[in-house]
C-alpha cells in the first residue's frame, strides 16, 4: 500500500540514557556516524517529514536540520511524553495530517517497510492506533498514532500514566508483526535497541555484517 500523504515521522530521542552513562544516545557514534543519522536515513523514505522529539538545548541537533519538538509535559515521564509532543507538533504545524509515526532513536535496524505495513493495517477513513510486534513482544514506541488521540494521551499522562504498553493495550491497538532479520546466519530482532555499551558493540558488528561489499 502506498504511503498516504501527510504522515509525519517522529524520532523519539528524549530519554535520559542512564545505562549509557547519561550520554546523549542520539549522538553516539555507530559506524562513524551519529545513531540519529542512521534512524533518519531509515525513516526518511517512509514519511512525508521527520520531526525530532528531544529535550534541553536543540543546538546540538542543528546539523540534522529537523524541526524540534520538546516534551510539553516535564518530569521525564517516558516515551509517552515524546509521543504526545509529536502529536502536539503535528496538530499545530501540520493540521492537515491525521497521523504520526513514532520511531525510537536507539533502534537503528527497524523495518524499511514499517510505515507501509502500518498503513495497510488500518482503515485510513477511520484512524486506529497501530503498533509493532516481533518475536520479543510488542514495541509500542513504534506506532502509527492518530493525531486525534492527543487529548486522550495528555489526560492519561496527567493522571499518572507512564507505560506506553499499558496505553496501547487500553486503546486496543492493532498489532503488526514483523519477522526476524537474518544476518550472517543469526536471527536478529528488527527492533533490537541500544541500551548498554555492549548493545552498541553488537550494533557495530551487525552494521558491519550488513554493509555492502566494496567492488
Amino acid at each position: 500500500m502506498q504511503m498516504p500523504e501527510g504522515v509525519i515521522g517522529i524520532v523519539l530521542a528524549g530519554g535520559q540514557s542512564s545505562r549509557m552513562g547519561g550520554s546523549d544516545k542520539a549522538l553516539l557514534p555507530l559506524g562513524g556516524r551519529p545513531l540519529l543519522a542512521h534512524v533518519i536515513e531509515r525513516l526518511r523514505p517512509q514519511v512525508a517529514e521527520i520531526v525530532l522529539n528531544a529535550n534541553d538545548d536543540p543546538v546540538r541537533f542543528a546539523p540534522f536540520g529537523l524541526p524540534f519538538a520538546p516534551d510539553h509535559l516535564t518530569g521525564h515521564m517516558g516515551p509517552l511524553t515524546g509521543i504526545h509532543a509529536g502529536l502536539v507538533w503535528a496538530k499545530a504545524n501540520r493540521p492537515e495530517s491525521r497521523f504520526v509515526i513514532t520511531a525510537a532513536v536507539d533502534t537503528p535496524f527497524f523495518p524499511a517497510d514499517l510505515v507501509s505495513r502500518f498503513c495497510a493495517a488500518t482503515s485510513m477513513g477511520d484512524p486506529k492506533l497501530v503498533v509493532a510486534r516481533s518475536d520479543s513482544g510488542v514495541h509500542p514506541v513504534f506506532g502509527l498514532w492518530p493525531v486525534s488521540l492527543m487529548s486522550d494521551l495528555e489526560e492519561s499522562l496527567r493522571r499518572g500514566a507512564r507505560k506506553a504498553l499499558d496505553f496501547v493495550t487500553t486503546h486496543q491497538a492493532k498489532e503488526v508483526t514483523f519477522s526476524l532479520l537474518e544476518i550472517e546466519g543469526r536471527a536478529v530482532d528488527p527492533f533490537f535497541n541500544i541500551n548498554r555499551p555492549e548493545d552498541l558493540a553488537e550494533a557495530e558488528a551487525l552494521l558491519r555484517a550488513t554493509a555492502p561489499v566494496p567492488r
